[in-house]
């Protein structure tokens, strides 16, 4: 099996929420006891280079840098010592948000899953080419401004936990995409609330995969 992210769709998109001790000390500080999953839909996918809409029923667009996994082969209740056999690559998704509606509806999968609200890229980076996983910076920028700086050494449910988990839900078709949490700094908890507008740039990078970036537009 080959991907080329230029026609990458994912079958599924299944998210982690919750999933960086900063992340919640940022909010409310309740730590999860399992992993809390959600879902995006693909119809929200765009690449990078492309603009994120800013929807006209939204107040509040926010951004999270996220290490995305792609599943290699169809499998299930997969044990975690042979997560890393199914794992085709990696690369960055920017989990756009409407936290208005996420708020009001108590549910994420609309706030989650409006028109380009699932930037990915720039590339796919097979998983012999990346090596450890749960060792590499991850960052963002909205307008080159610094906003989350953080490791995926700091996830409080790794990525052999979370496809085990995952699987033993559902299972698992090759070209699924699991994005794995964000860490602190998004704009929502930042003093002011710092999200974003039409016009702002935001660059999501990850260590060994490189940047993405994409425009909010009106």
């Amino acid at each position: 099996m080959e991907i080329d992210i230029k026609t990458y769709i994912p079958g599924k998109i299944v998210c982690v929420g919750m999933n960086y001790s900063c992340h919640i000390k940022e909010q409310d500080g309740r730590f999860p006891e399992s992993p809390v999953l959600f879902s995006k839909a693909n119809s929200s996918i765009i690449k990078d280079g492309d603009k994120i809409v800013y929807p006209q029923e939204v107040d509040e667009l926010d951004y999270e840098v996220e290490l995305a996994v792609i599943i290699g082969r169809q499998a299930s209740r997969i044990r975690e010592e042979e997560v890393y056999d199914h794992i085709y690559g990696y690369t960055i998704l920017n989990d756009i948000t409407a936290r208005d509606i996420q708020r009001t509806e108590g549910q994420w999968f609309r706030a989650k899953s409006f028109d380009t609200f699932a930037p990915i890229g720039p590339h796919i980076v097979l998983a012999e080419d990346i090596g450890n996983p749960q060792d590499l910076n991850l960052r963002s920028y909205v307008n080159f401004e610094l906003r989350q700086d953080s490791n995926t050494s700091s996830m409080i449910f790794g990525i052999k936990r979370l496809i085990s988990y995952i699987s033993h839900s559902m299972t698992l078709m090759a070209g699924d995409l699991i994005a794995t949490g964000t860490p602190a700094g998004v704009g929502v908890f930042m003093k002011d609330k710092k999200l974003l507008n039409p016009g702002d740039e935001i660059t999501c990078e990850i260590e060994k995969i490189g940047k993405l970036t994409n425009l909010v537009a009106s």
